[in-house]
């Protein structure tokens, strides 16, 4: 396989960079994390139908659900009031 060529390199994605920098620092600990029964094994169905779009929708439901809680210790360190929890049928 050809190495790039300086012209059609493509610049470093920094989203790869952080994960790959987070999954060094605790990837030994989230390894030792078991996820809920069956995820492992849908992800993996996903994975081998290549099926894209649930996987991106998972990492986007990941990422907001991961957001919310950082936002919410944010503001409890300043005082803020964080809005009442609505009603979710969704269980981690």
């Amino acid at each position: 396989m050809p190495k790039p060529s300086a012209s059609n390199q493509t610049a470093p994605n920094p989203y790869a960079e952080w994960f790959e920098q987070l999954r060094s620092e605790y990837g030994e600990q989230l390894g030792a994390m078991p996820l809920p029964d069956g995820l492992p094994e849908h992800l993996r169905g996903l994975i081998e139908q290549g099926d894209e779009e649930a996987i991106q929708f998972m990492v986007k439901l990941a990422w907001q659900l991961g957001a919310q809680v950082g936002y919410a210790a944010g503001s409890r360190q300043q005082g803020v009031q964080t809005p009442p929890k609505r009603a979710s049928s969704v269980q981690a």
